[in-house]
């Protein structure tokens, strides 16, 4: 069974940092991309920041750019996302997903962490 665990998500004043945390388990964590997606009350769900598979290479929505920064360790299974300077904007609900690696393969989606960036 393919499972993704958030954690690290809180309330934070403007300015403040959160490292998100993503728990994989149920496959080869190694073989696949990952992403961190958010999502605000009312908004759609937009695509925050994306690392391959070794970690070589990573892109990030523009808004968050200079900011954040994904990263992930194969060996503990485990996505991170470092958010840093962070504003009332980024107030969402952040998602972790896993990326299909074949025409085949789904998306997999952990149940979500609450960032609340407020004063």
């Amino acid at each position: 069974q393919v499972q993704l665990m958030e954690s690290g998500g809180g309330l934070v004043q403007p300015g403040g940092s959160l490292r998100l945390s993503c728990a994989a388990s149920g496959f080869t964590f190694s073989n696949y991309v990952m992403s961190w997606y958010r999502q605000a009350p009312g908004l759609e769900r937009e695509l925050v920041a994306t690392i391959t598979s070794d970690g070589g290479r990573t892109n990030y929505v523009d808004s968050v750019k200079g900011r954040f920064t994904i990263s992930r360790d194969n060996a503990k299974k485990t996505v991170y996302l470092q958010m840093n300077s962070l504003k009332p904007e980024d107030t969402a609900v952040y998602y972790c997903n896993r990326r299909p690696n074949s025409a085949r393969d789904m998306d997999y989606w952990g149940k979500g962490t609450l960032v609340t960036v407020s004063s």
